[in-house]
């Protein structure tokens, strides 16, 4: 028997920041930055908003543990899968499909619409989604790229804006669902859109694309 006043669920002190960090990032996902409160994540994560400022000291802090912490982590299978030796083509149809099937596990675009939306007003969100997420990806595609220009798999080009090409069109359909099919646009079936835009570009990436079909 517990004592008299004693809650009856004691939750781990270990399990605290993860939860707050899950917290975290459906309030901002739903929310947006500057309209997210501590108060709102601090209950949604079951804790006192006293017990969050013990593990993040600023919104700012909780913004960056998100991405770091949270949705990191769950890109780095994209570096990788691309540090595998394999043809380029092989590569880039397993990231147009391994991308957006994290995005329906992931509120990906709902952070992304939020950054991009406040970034003027709050710079700090723009490096953090950059630095920790953006940039290591598209580099990593890039350095793939290189790779495969050097092999004469790829025509000569940036490899930086090859790789922008491949990402650009599954980002702006997981921004276009985020933003404009809720109020009535008809959304765009993300996977499928990739699968083909992956092949629109490579057919004119490739050295010899019918090898690659």
């Amino acid at each position: 028997m517990l004592p008299a006043g004693e809650p009856k669920f004691r939750r781990r002190k270990a399990d605290r920041p993860d939860e707050i960090l899950q917290a975290a990032l459906d309030v901002f996902a739903h929310k947006g930055f500057a309209a997210a409160r501590l108060d709102d994540i601090a209950a949604r994560a079951g804790v006192s908003k006293g017990a969050l400022y013990l593990y993040f000291a600023t919104k700012e802090d909780l913004f960056r543990a998100v991405v770091e912490q949270s949705l990191a982590p769950n890109l780095a299978f994209i570096q990788a899968v691309a540090a595998q030796p394999r043809p380029f083509a092989e590569l880039a149809r397993n990231v147009a499909t391994l991308l957006p099937a994290l995005a329906e596990r992931l509120p990906i675009a709902a952070m992304a619409r939020m950054v991009i939306g406040e970034a003027r007003n709050f710079p700090e969100l723009a490096k953090v989604w950059h630095d920790r997420l953006v940039g290591p990806i598209v580099g990593t595609l890039a350095g793939a790229i290189a790779a495969a220009q050097a092999r004469g798999e790829i025509r000569p080009g940036d490899p930086r804006a090859y790789a922008l090409s491949l990402a650009s069109a599954m980002l702006i359909g997981l921004i276009w669902n985020e933003t404009f099919a809720p109020g009535g646009a008809p959304p765009f079936d993300v996977p499928a859109l990739a699968r083909q835009h992956v092949e629109t570009v490579l057919a004119g990436m490739l050295t010899n694309p019918g090898a690659a079909s």
